[in-house]
């Protein structure tokens, strides 16, 4: 009886809708503290950051071994490594939330390859992709003061 104004009715609400949550979004987001990825909660794309100072490889982790630590899940290969990352996730996870440390240096943010990586002075810096790690390689001392400097403040761009 009334169908041919059911149609506009909801068209209205859905732009209204739309409308508001629109006006309601932040005009800008900062990046999260960890990367992810897009549509991932899982730091270093689930590769145990443990096994990088222990078995000096990239080691992908497993379900089994999860904590969940600065808001998201990090993953590892063995119930040690979990142990060990608990008692001082500070010193495992890597630096600069994970994100690309030569972006980082360059008051950027970037995705971070889990098979790019190097320790310094005990420290975790995991890199973009091969090209970038040779330039964080070449340089590294520099670029981990500049990166440093600009940590954490480059998540608020």
């Amino acid at each position: 009886m009334f169908t041919h104004l059911l149609k506009p009715l909801l068209l209205s609400l859905l732009l209204t809708t739309g409308a508001l949550v629109t006006l309601s979004a932040p005009a800008s987001a900062a990046e999260a503290p960890v990367y992810t990825g897009l549509f991932s909660k899982v730091a270093v794309s689930g590769y145990d950051t443990v096994a990088y100072f222990t078995q000096h490889q990239a080691v992908k982790g497993d379900r089994k071994f999860t904590t969940i630590y600065q808001g998201v899940e990090w993953r590892f290969a063995s119930a040690e490594n979990l142990a060990l990352f608990i008692a001082n996730p500070e010193h495992y996870a890597p630096q600069y939330g994970g994100y690309c440390a030569w972006a980082v240096s360059q008051n950027s943010t970037a995705s971070a390859d889990p098979q790019r990586w190097k320790i310094v002075n005990d420290k975790l810096y995991l890199n973009y992709d091969e090209d970038v790690q040779k330039k964080w390689e070449a340089n590294t001392p520099a670029l981990i003061k500049a990166a440093d400097q600009h940590w954490p403040k480059v998540l608020e761009k």
